[in-house]
């Protein structure tokens, strides 16, 4: 699946693979499977990854830019653009690139929106056809945060966040954090101190300030990088965990006072700023694509 191949490309294109925030995230069961029950709201930022597609005429699928720690057959550009093909009896092929920007183990999302933005390319590249609710029941297997950036929509998520409702935010900037390292959302989620039973919330809890992350105080606990970021967005008004972590964010209703608190961050924290958005860039980027 990677490595040299003969056939010449018949069309490439580039597509983003925006990420996502948790606005929060409750832990309210844990179910037979071992799976946790969630509930969580989703809003996407103008940060992308961005994924270059070349179609092959003799069905293979290679990764052309390496990830680190992470290998072809195990990257979710590489198993969503096969489960695509398996699922359609597709012929055709494609050359992936992915040019990374959202850090790994950060709670952006980045392989899951990388794996969404190969099955809505793919199949539009393809011409395989598939509608939205079936693109998005092939996301799942993948990962419970793939379905939600196949929609595009922010959204209240349930269950192991693939029970979705669409919902409008406002979109304010936010200044993200990405403290130098990797948290692992297995190992956060098998901690013996983490909170699995927490009440059921409403989307109105929500928009009345309820912003609960259950898995803040293990992260902090045990990952002191991110507990820096977040003593240091304290006085930025408090910062909050994106899903499991490491990123962290704090708020602003101007740009200007977010770009102004990125000039004091430490460079160590890696600090960008970005917009909030309902409707994820992919989307505004299939509007254009014939």
């Amino acid at each position: 699946m990677s490595g040299s191949f003969t056939a010449e490309p018949s069309g490439a294109s580039t597509w983003p693979a925006p990420a996502k925030l948790n606005l929060m995230l409750r832990i309210v069961g844990r179910r037979p499977d071992g799976y946790h029950e969630l509930q969580t709201v989703f809003q996407f930022i103008d940060r992308c990854d961005r994924l270059r597609f070349e179609v092959r005429e003799d069905g293979l699928i290679n990764r052309l830019a390496e990830v680190p720690g992470v290998a072809p057959e195990d990257d979710l550009t590489v198993r969503a653009a096969l489960r695509l093909r398996e699922a359609t009896g597709c012929r055709l092929g494609a050359n992936i690139r992915c040019e990374k920007q959202l850090p790994m183990g950060g709670g952006l999302g980045g392989g899951s929106s990388d794996a969404a933005t190969t099955l809505v390319a793919l199949n539009r590249l393809w011409a395989t056809g598939l509608d939205e609710d079936a693109l998005a029941d092939l996301a799942l297997p993948l990962g419970a945060d793939v379905p939600v950036f196949v929609r595009g929509f922010a959204a209240w998520g349930e269950g192991v966040g693939e029970r979705l409702v669409p919902v409008a935010l406002p979109e304010p900037w936010y200044l993200v954090l990405s403290p130098p390292c990797s948290v692992s959302t297995r190992d956060v989620f098998m901690h013996p101190e983490l909170t699995r039973d927490s009440a059921p919330a409403t989307l109105a809890d929500f928009v009345a300030g309820d912003v609960v992350n259950d898995c803040l105080s293990v992260v902090r606990r045990e990952y002191a990088p991110v507990a820096a970021a977040l003593d240091w967005l304290s006085g930025w008004g408090g910062g909050r965990l994106t899903g499991t972590g490491a990123c962290v964010f704090a708020v602003f209703e101007d740009r200007a006072d977010a770009l102004r608190a990125l000039e004091q961050c430490p460079p160590e924290m890696r600090p960008f700023v970005a917009r909030g958005l309902n409707r994820s860039p992919l989307l505004a980027h299939m509007d254009t694509v014939s």
